[in-house]
């Protein structure tokens, strides 16, 4: 009979556990990129952002998959940190819907009658449809496997209290703190906050456990959500870091209010009568309220809260070798993880331009700088590599399929800019003894006009700089280039330079044409890699009132 008892459990949590996954891939999947346009226009404001992750994780049913993602729209630069805040509020009250959804129909009908449709319609749907209809039948198959889980919870939990007296445990604080590591341990092994929801409600409303016990689970289940959070953003980026901490705090502080009421109401709400009060639906509106209480109490605190969180975990972002934007939560959603690479992209480009400016402008010969910056470009770069493989590792669209080998062509012309800076400063000698002053005047002319050309080819979001002017500045210098060479050699047949001279200088002079080339074919070729931005933007701005 215990044998039974605890396959039936073990085969529950499990069907239960399937169910969720499947529900929220299938909601996942056919929310698509709609689930960025949703984000990005519904978190203009700290209250939408706050109704937004509320409505997004009650739809998608896991706050873990809402807040990862949501870790991966700050790294795409599509959130900001403050922005990101709120949903995370939201995402805690959204959660509690699992608690309704429970209550009001996994324990109020009979759960044959729901499920094995909702599963056989499903993947029929599934099956037969296309594109997000197929998704919507997988979550909804996912849904009756929800159910079926839970139904064997139930029947396993049915008269449990038999074989397992909890009752004894009463309203001490000792008591419940018992509880609260209960559910967090649940939490924490299953990865499941709903699991560890639907076991506990199944222990209620089987009479196992007090109600006061079970609010104390609810809580230990509320904090065990962060766990998922903290896994996802071991060794990830500064902003993943920032955002898993406030969602810690956030749950640490309702879970702290939340014990506190249960502290001092445990007395009484042990003695609730069962017969006369559905004690499932009071947990799932206990989980609600103190929910609700922890963002009443933290709102008028969340500025402060955002200027704490971006004072911390800046080591990653002082180290430009390692990614700001890059991070492995976006690479499931590849046109999140191209806006990303694209801006981690912009930032490669400007360091490396940097370094150009620097090579071709100093005189200063110690080259110890340019050799430490061109480490991180390198370590940035195989970053980026490493990171267009992953996302090429999944179901991706032709588009995509055609930007990610333009990525790497790109990385490959920006590796060579870093690689070209670090070796002119061993010339550096030769153009400050160029005996010849009109071939000095004209060598730093060339210089100045190398250095327009960097600008100009600069990769900057908030500047359309064009490809074509670039291009053009790039003709101008090839021309200059062309004849500055001619009037070093007609120098050197007048002895107005020597032949040593003459061939250390045409060899640095190339070394600044190469480079010129490398930063106009970056800028060439950037509009290959953001066509996806470009689409979202045309979209966008037809989307928004004419004046």
């Amino acid at each position: 009979m215990q044998f039974t008892l605890f396959g039936d459990l073990v085969g529950g949590i499990g069907l239960f556990l399937l169910g969720m996954h499947l529900m929220t891939q299938g909601l996942r999947k056919a929310a698509g990129s709609s689930l960025k346009q949703i984000l990005r226009t519904a978190t203009r404001s700290r209250l939408r952002g706050l109704v937004s992750g509320t409505l997004i994780t009650a739809m998608v049913q896991s706050s873990g998959v809402v807040t990862i993602a949501t870790i991966g729209f700050v790294n795409a630069g599509l959130l900001t940190l403050a922005q990101s805040v709120s949903v995370i509020y939201g995402c805690n009250i959204g959660t509690t819907m699992v608690g309704w959804l429970i209550a009001l129909i996994g324990f109020k009908i009979k759960i044959s009658a729901l499920a094995l449709p909702l599963i056989g319609g499903g993947m029929l749907l599934h099956l037969a449809g296309r594109g997000r209809l197929a998704h919507i039948g997988f979550a909804l198959a996912g849904f009756g496997v929800f159910f079926i889980g839970l139904d064997f919870l139930k029947g396993a939990f049915a008269g449990i209290e038999q074989h397992l007296d909890l009752s004894a445990f009463g309203s001490s604080g000792l008591s419940l703190m018992l509880f609260v590591a209960a559910g967090f341990a649940l939490t924490l092994l299953m990865q499941s906050s709903a699991a560890a929801l639907a076991i506990t409600l199944s222990l209620t409303a089987s009479g196992a456990i007090p109600l006061a016990a079970a609010a104390a689970m609810v809580i230990g289940a509320n904090v065990g959500t962060t766990s998922t959070s903290i896994i996802a953003v071991l060794g990830a980026t500064s902003n993943a870091k920032r955002i898993a901490a406030a969602h810690v705090l956030f749950n640490l502080i309702t879970g702290l209010v939340g014990l506190g009421l249960l502290l001092l109401l445990a007395p009484w709400v042990n003695h609730i009568d069962a017969a006369r009060f559905d004690l499932v639906l009071l947990l799932a509106l206990f989980h609600s309220l103190f929910n609700l209480a922890g963002v009443a109490l933290l709102w008028p605190l969340t500025d402060r809260l955002v200027a704490i969180l971006e004072q911390r975990f800046r080591s990653q972002e002082e180290d430009e070798g390692r990614p700001r934007y890059l991070d492995e939560t976006l690479v499931q959603m590849p046109s999140l993880a191209i806006e990303a690479m694209a801006k981690e992209m912009t930032r490669l480009d400007q360091i490396c331009s940097r370094m150009a400016r620097e090579a071709i402008s100093s005189s200063n010969g110690d080259t110890s700088h340019l050799r430490a910056q061109q480490l991180g470009v390198d370590q940035l770069a195989g970053k980026i590599g490493a990171f267009c493989q992953r996302i090429a590792e999944n179901d991706i669209s032709s588009e995509v399929s055609g930007i990610l080998p333009t990525a790497l062509r790109l990385v490959r012309y920006l590796n060579e800019v870093s690689r070209l800076s670090c070796l002119l400063p061993g010339y550096y000698d030769r153009f400050e003894v160029i005996a010849d002053e009109a071939t000095r005047r004209d060598v730093h002319q060339y210089q100045k006009a190398s250095i327009a050309l960097i600008d100009a080819c600069e990769i900057d979001d908030s500047v359309d700089r064009g490809a074509d002017s670039a291009h053009l500045l790039l003709h101008q210098l090839e021309r200059q280039y062309q004849s500055l060479k001619t009037s070093i050699l007609l120098a050197t047949t007048e002895r107005r330079l020597s032949p040593e001279d003459t061939v250390q200088l045409l060899d640095a002079l190339s070394h600044i044409h190469r480079l010129a080339e490398q930063a106009e074919k970056v800028s060439r070729y950037w509009s290959g890699i953001t066509p996806l931005q470009h689409r979202d933007a045309a979209h966008i701005a037809a989307a928004s009132p004419q004046h």
